[in-house]
């Protein structure tokens, strides 16, 4: 069946979850980052993702905001910036206005002129999403954002996925969903979506019971992959 809508995971996929820690080194008010902000991009991220695995197994869920911020005090503590009250705050703020990757509002314009639908599937709270929305400029471009807050779980439980049928009211293989997280685009692959992993960061596919469809390096080519 054909692609009629297109689903994006945000943190990494659109949004570049590294650039509050670059920015804030780069601000040069903050010393201590400079040498350590990869460090804390990458602990903060890792942890984002784990926190809501667990809360997810367990039942414990909290909105992402609250992850968000709990992985980041962990992050800071894991490199001795703990006590940095002004840095944390900092770090959290530029977090609501991260940066899109280079490609991503052209390539969204292009699904839109080919008349597909479009929307973003996340973990993120509606806030927290619609600030990003909002600092990229892309909301013209999105039919919807959807956040796992309407069923209180984090993904990849299939009960997220499930948002975007109720949602769009098509099928699961008419669904392109792309997701910069290997796990998130092989359960979607799982649940029935086709799917592209865009990896980045060229790291190994991982060893799940379904795989993505596709791996990319970047977003530009999925307007192409849409209308295959």
């Amino acid at each position: 069946m054909a692609i009629t809508t297109c689903v994006f995971d945000a943190y990494g996929t659109l949004f570049d979850v590294t650039a509050a820690a670059r920015e804030a080194a780069a601000e040069g008010g903050y010393p201590a980052l400079a040498d350590k902000w990869q460090a804390v991009a990458a602990h903060w991220r890792q942890k984002q993702l784990g926190y809501s695995w667990l809360r997810a197994i367990t039942g414990a869920h909290t909105d992402f905001w609250n992850v968000t911020q709990d992985s980041l005090d962990w992050a800071l503590e894991a490199e001795g910036l703990g006590g940095d009250a002004a840095l944390r705050q900092r770090l959290l703020d530029l977090y609501w206005e991260l940066s899109a990757f280079p490609e991503v509002p052209a390539m969204l314009g292009a699904l839109k002129a080919a008349g597909l639908q479009t929307a973003i599937l996340s973990n993120g709270s509606p806030e927290m999403l619609e600030g990003a929305v909002a600092s990229a400029g892309i909301g013209d471009v999105l039919d919807d954002v959807l956040s796992v807050e309407s069923v209180g779980i984090f993904k990849p439980d299939a009960r997220v996925y499930d948002l975007v049928g109720q949602r769009f009211g098509c099928a699961r293989d008419e669904v392109l969903f792309v997701s910069s997280n290997g796990w998130d685009a092989a359960a979607a692959a799982g649940y029935g979506f086709a799917t592209a992993w865009v990896n980045r960061g060229g790291d190994p596919v991982d060893r799940l019971p379904w795989t993505p469809d596709r791996i990319l390096t970047d977003l530009s080519s999925i307007p192409d992959i849409a209308q295959i």
